[in-house]
């Protein structure tokens, strides 16, 4: 055979795989399976599925999407930013990608040096912009930017005034959201009576209001008011029993107890609950529940239980250390 010949056909060869990798499919079962392991808090479970899944191709993006959010519950930041990049090179259109992808340069913007935070920063900026901009419906988005700018300096594009102008968005799309941000411009603003008179409202127009006294019990941990706290973290317990969907307000209400060194066998239970529910998410993720149960259960003396908790943790997210929890 003529070496032309040769190199046409091994021409051809590589075409045809090159077009049968763009034009792959993922099994649109698997991406379902990654993302309830994802919601479980099952990392390892959804890393196997996802990390041999192709990059390019129909579903790709959903899966490069998924795979961030499961490296975000694993605090991986870099490789996140990665995989949320590639996940809106794939779909320039999705809002919810771009959220993602702001949040990822978010945290690790928080983490960088003094020399690239910045830059990090505004990159972060810019992917919750065009999320907002893509969905102006998107009330998750308009709160990460919303917060965005009532916390960045203005050398970042923060500013209270432009928090404002997000808040009146919300009004039209999540009035509680809304009022919620209002008392995050507050804080920011350091006016605190204001900021706790919006914490409240908040709580008490919510259709399920667990996370809003979620949020309520932190501002009054940062205040140091010890009774309005215990209050707060009751009034989540009870909304969150009245609504299958407040599991992770149990989570963070635990949280919040835990920072505050307060009432441990209640931050147990609340963690209990929270695992023994249908409602588990990767915002609360069930392996870091595991672990802060643990040291709960070792606290409050039971030495068989703590280890029981951490294996079972460990069984879910090998590649997340306890210390890597920033309530350890």
């Amino acid at each position: 055979m003529r070496p032309t010949m040769k190199i046409r056909m091994l021409t051809a060869c590589l075409l045809a795989c090159a077009c049968g990798l763009a034009y792959a499919q993922i099994n649109p079962a698997i991406l379902s399976e990654a993302s309830a392991d994802l919601q479980a808090g099952q990392a390892d479970k959804a890393l196997a599925l996802l990390t041999p899944l192709p990059t390019t191709g129909t579903g790709a993006a959903e899966a490069q999407n998924l795979l961030c959010r499961v490296r975000f519950t694993l605090q991986q930041w870099s490789q996140a930013v990665a995989e949320c990049q590639q996940a809106v090179n794939l779909d320039s259109k999705n809002s919810d990608y771009y959220m993602w992808l702001g949040r990822v340069l978010g945290q690790e913007a928080s983490r960088a040096s003094i020399f690239s935070a910045y830059g990090d920063a505004k990159k972060s900026l810019a992917a919750m912009q065009t999320s907002v901009q893509l969905n102006p419906q998107n009330a998750p988005a308009l709160s990460d930017l919303g917060d965005y700018y009532a916390n960045a300096p203005g050398i970042a594009g923060g500013g209270t005034d432009k928090a404002q102008s997000v808040a009146s968005q919300l009004d039209k799309v999540d009035p509680v959201r809304a009022t919620q941000l209002r008392g995050d411009i507050a804080m920011a603003q350091k006016n605190y009576t204001a900021a706790e008179q919006y914490y409240k409202q908040a709580a008490s127009v919510g259709s399920a209001p667990a996370d809003e006294w979620t949020v309520l019990a932190s501002f009054y941990r940062g205040r140091q008011q010890w009774t309005n706290l215990d209050a707060a973290i009751q009034s989540c317990v009870t909304a969150a029993a009245k609504a299958a969907n407040s599991g992770a307000a149990l989570y963070d209400g635990a949280g919040v107890l835990i920072t505050a060194s307060r009432n441990p066998s209640l931050a147990a239970t609340m963690l209990e609950n929270y695992l023994a529910s249908s409602s588990m998410t990767e915002e609360a993720p069930a392996f870091i529940a595991h672990i802060r149960l643990g040291r709960l259960k070792q606290q409050l003396g039971d030495a068989a239980g703590a280890q029981s908790e951490l294996a079972m943790a460990a069984a879910m997210a090998k590649e997340f250390s306890p210390s890597q929890d920033p309530q350890h």
